[in-house]
């Protein structure tokens, strides 16, 4: 599947307000060895004006060269796929194309495979069954720096959180505008309702998430929200 250049600004009229210019869309490049999952995540991705679809595989082994050459931001991976695994695809993106965010989705949700593929090198793991709306604002996560990952999977990760104790008095000066932010996820808004609510842009929302993964010390929204709710940080 070809890439797309963003469309063109078309030259201003004297006198008129200045347009918009387009903003770059995030390309994502899937591998999935089922046609029919393939061919909706395609149509999904180029139905949303956020995003671009830079070409979609049905193996690692087709894959691997027009990602080396095409470089998208992220990789959408299955785990079972014929030939060489999602995994181990991981493991030769990570060799050589550390700059394209791997971004897991699969079947599989057992504490082996999840584990090996983070540490394969994935940002983020998410289960097939996972809304395409909640596959969109994972992928937003994880070009914001997060590390996105589906309920019954980021469940586990946060028990490992709840049996490390925090620092005592721990000040991680959160603006109120972060909190706000961060108590409409914990209220269940996603990136495009968060914005509306606030009166800002996805980006926007975007950035302020990349501040509080920093001061919190975590990689996505779920364990932003977790770790903020037990320091009692949006009473």
């Amino acid at each position: 599947m070809p890439d797309q250049a963003p469309d063109q600004v078309p030259d201003q009229a004297p006198g008129t307000e200045p347009l918009p210019r387009a903003v770059p869309r995030i390309r994502v490049a899937i591998v999935e060895d089922q046609r029919e999952i393939r061919e909706s995540l395609a149509t999904l991705l180029d139905s949303t004006p956020e995003f671009h679809c830079s070409g979609a595989y049905r193996s690692m082994e087709a894959a691997l060269g027009p990602l080396l050459s095409d470089r998208p931001q992220v990789a959408l991976l299955d785990i079972g796929l014929p030939g060489m695994s999602g995994i181990d695809g991981v493991r030769r993106l990570a060799a050589i194309a550390p700059k394209i965010l791997c971004v897991m989705l699969t079947v599989y949700e057992d504490d082996a495979r999840i584990f090996e593929a983070l540490c394969a090198g994935a940002c983020g793991y998410l289960l097939k069954k996972t809304p395409p709306p909640q596959i969109l604002d994972a992928l937003n996560d994880a070009v914001a720096g997060g590390a996105p990952m589906s309920p019954d999977v980021a469940s586990r990760v946060i028990t490992l959180f709840r049996a490390v104790r925090p620092p005592a008095q721990a000040d991680y000066n959160l603006t109120p505008h972060e909190i706000r932010v961060l108590r409409l996820f914990a209220d269940g808004y996603n990136y495009k309702t968060a914005a509306t609510e606030l009166g800002v842009t996805v980006h926007t929302i975007s950035f302020h998430l990349r501040r509080i993964y920093e001061k919190l010390q975590v990689h996505s929204k779920t364990e932003a929200v977790a770790k903020a709710l037990h320091h009692r940080l949006l009473r």
